[in-house]
């Protein structure tokens, strides 16, 4: 067995209604918060407001900004950080998906340190235990942010993508409630499950995937094989939305210890270039081609994967089931951007998230 480390800092807060212990957690770290989110737009509101009431609950001041965008970028994050700087806030509670988290957590840094938050990339100056605490709290299936070190976000100017990537970035408390997540749209559902899926493979392939890794990232894989399609037909079955949020949270403990491999650096390239392209749709389209090229180096970890959406791949040799294991793929992940109607009378389009 390779030697190996594995490190997770991160207080994991999982379940259904565990959005209502927000206050009481976010209190154990300041009593000034900087609340990080998109726009509330017309149903995000009474999630904002409920978590607002957790929080004047346990005694704890709030300001609230709402200014994150889908991909977002250092004007997003310089602006985020000002209000921080001047609410003085001692603790950033970032709720969304990998925008919004991943924003909480440059604002953390920016807020407290010279310059700003692309001054310190993971191949700049590291930012110092001066960060602001972050508290996480998701509200998709995909970014696995809630569990990372990591904050991505794209130079305005050049529209070059890039990241923070140090461990005092790591969310002091990730809240994962899959009630949270029963009303993200369809196709959101779709992307983010497959950045899911695309997170937990790629650590799986990575040179840096250990034993440990290796166990979440094959679990990770099997969950969403299983219950993404399921999630997709229906978006109120609570069994696969707790299921995807899991997976997510596995995938997302893969990529802090491993980490992922080509087709994230191309897919930041089409997103920062091209904002609305959401996370997943990025990898989605680099993927057919990624894999055939691919599989070849990882005979028996691309025949695992296989076998996973494909059974019947099981009693046949690992180079064939290897090679037939990018079909595989190639099928599954067109069915699960297939688009269809939203149940009649559902209000399944309910926007909870955003583009990672």
């Amino acid at each position: 067995m390779k030697t190996f480390a594995y490190f997770q800092p991160t207080d994991i807060r999982f379940g259904r209604g565990m959005i209502n212990e927000v206050g009481k957690i976010v209190s154990s770290y300041g009593q000034r918060c900087l609340l990080v989110t998109r726009p509330a737009g017309d149903f995000l509101g009474p999630l904002f407001d409920q978590i607002k009431a957790s929080l004047a609950e346990a005694d704890v001041d709030c300001a609230h900004f709402d200014g994150v965008i889908p991909n977002p970028t250092t004007d997003c994050v310089t602006a985020g950080a000002s209000i921080a700087k001047e609410f003085h806030a001692d603790v950033v509670l970032g709720v969304g998906g990998g925008s919004s988290m991943d924003t909480a957590k440059a604002i953390a840094v920016e807020a407290t340190h010279p310059g700003t938050a692309w001054d310190y990339l993971f191949f700049k100056t590291p930012p110092t235990d001066k960060t602001l605490p972050i508290i996480a709290v998701s509200t998709t299936s995909g970014s696995g942010s809630q569990v990372t070190q990591v904050a991505v976000m794209t130079q305005t100017q050049t529209k070059t993508k890039s990241a923070i990537y140090n461990s005092i970035v790591y969310p002091k408390v990730a809240i994962v409630d899959p009630d949270l997540m029963r009303t993200l749209p369809r196709h959101n559902t779709a992307a983010t499950g497959f950045d899911a899926f695309c997170h937990a493979f790629e650590s799986y392939l990575h040179p840096a995937a250990s034993p440990y890794t290796d166990l979440l990232a094959l679990e990770a894989i099997r969950i969403v094989a299983e219950y993404l399609p399921k999630v997709l037909e229906d978006g109120f079955y609570m069994e696969g939305r707790e299921a995807m949020a899991w997976a997510d949270t596995l995938a997302g403990l893969c990529i802090a210890n491993a980490g992922v491999t080509l087709p994230h650096g191309i897919g930041m390239t089409i997103s920062g270039h091209c904002p609305p392209i959401m996370h997943g749709e990025s990898l989605a389209v680099t993927y057919p081609e990624f894999t055939r090229f691919t599989y070849a180096y990882a005979i028996s970890k691309f025949a695992a994967m296989g076998r996973i959406f494909q059974p019947d791949l099981m009693n046949i040799p690992d180079e064939e089931a290897a090679a037939r294991s990018c079909e595989a793929l190639y099928i599954s992940e067109k069915d699960w951007y297939v688009a269809q109607p939203e149940r009649p009378g559902s209000n399944h389009g309910r926007y909870f998230g955003d583009c990672r």
